[in-house]
């Protein structure tokens, strides 16, 4: 089969469909009903029996947390190496902040932030509802969020509501590095 043959898109779904399925450990009752489709058009989906209409792959991407483009891709290996330079990396004064994923995350934000001694950033608000899981990896560093401060050493986790004002500080004396973890509500 050649893999960028259209004639093969379907062949391609239907073994990109399943593997993703099963890589999350879900049934195809149990995608079916998150993704509100019927059970009968994932299982044809999934068989490579049909052409399904651009809603449905919509809410299958959706449902598995992959672009449209990754649902009919020839297949990948079961792993890649993505390489720092292809990260998003932004700089804040002094705070290097970079996207832990090469890939967007739905309803996820996963990123690095490496703060030079006394550098301070500002987060910014998110929807309603949204947690934020911020963990610091190496140095100390403070987390306010609603007019509350917390002090972190290596390996502290505070976990809050990331819908509110917060700002991040390097309170060490050396470098520190963070990960944030936000998981927005649905909008």
């Amino acid at each position: 089969m050649n893999e960028l043959d259209p004639e093969h898109a379907g062949e391609r779904l239907a073994s990109n469909v399943r593997a993703l399925r099963d890589g999350r450990g879900l049934s195809q009752a149990q995608v079916a009903k998150m993704a509100g489709v019927p059970r009968a058009t994932w299982a044809t989906v999934e068989a490579g029996g049909s052409n399904p209409t651009l809603a449905v792959l919509l809410k299958i991407a959706g449902v598995l947390g992959v672009s449209l483009e990754e649902l009919v891709a020839p297949p990948r290996g079961t792993g890649r190496l993505v390489a720092r330079s292809a990260l998003k990396t932004r700089r804040r004064g002094g705070v290097t902040v970079t996207d832990l994923v090469p890939e967007p995350l739905p309803s996820t934000q996963m990123e690095r932030m490496a703060f030079e001694p006394g550098a301070t950033l500002r987060g910014r608000p998110h929807t309603a509802g949204t947690r934020e899981y911020f963990c610091c990896e190496r140095g100390q560093l403070s987390l306010v969020a609603g007019g509350q401060e917390w002090r972190l050493e290596e390996g502290d986790v505070v976990v809050f509501r990331g819908d509110q004002k917060h700002s991040y500080r390097n309170v060490g004396r050396g470098a520190a590095v963070a990960y944030s973890v936000v998981v927005l509500a649905p909008g």
